[in-house]
């Protein structure tokens, strides 16, 4: 979690967003998929903060909680998001590589279906 108290994350699966709040206003969200066949993967797609949120830890803590629910499920995360990738190789203990022929599974999935991002 940032450093900040006041930030919460929160899943919508539904939409494939994982949420970060502050002060109960949307500061943050990285796009994601789930992968088929579900479950799996969790695929990270795209990270932003919203500006005036800048230089908190809301897009670390997003990634780092995206990171934490994929474990919690039991899958892994493919960081297709430039963010997310550099922060999964700041943080190898937290973010486990996924295999090749999953990143490339993903990237086609992505591709064969825009509309998930």
């Amino acid at each position: 979690m940032a450093e900040n108290s006041a930030v919460g994350i929160r899943d919508d699966r539904e939409h494939g967003n994982l949420v970060a709040y502050e002060d109960g206003t949307a500061a943050g969200v990285i796009a994601y998929f789930v992968m088929e066949p579900v479950p799996g993967a969790l695929v990270a797609v795209h990270t932003v903060v919203e500006p005036g949120h800048e230089g908190k830890g809301i897009a670390s803590a997003l990634v780092a909680e995206f990171y934490a629910m994929a474990a919690r499920e039991g899958v892994p995360v493919v960081p297709l998001c430039p963010y997310a990738a550099k922060w999964a190789q700041r943080h190898p203990e937290q973010a486990p590589a996924a295999p090749a022929e999953l990143v490339r599974e993903a990237e086609r999935q992505l591709t064969s279906h825009p509309e998930l991002f």
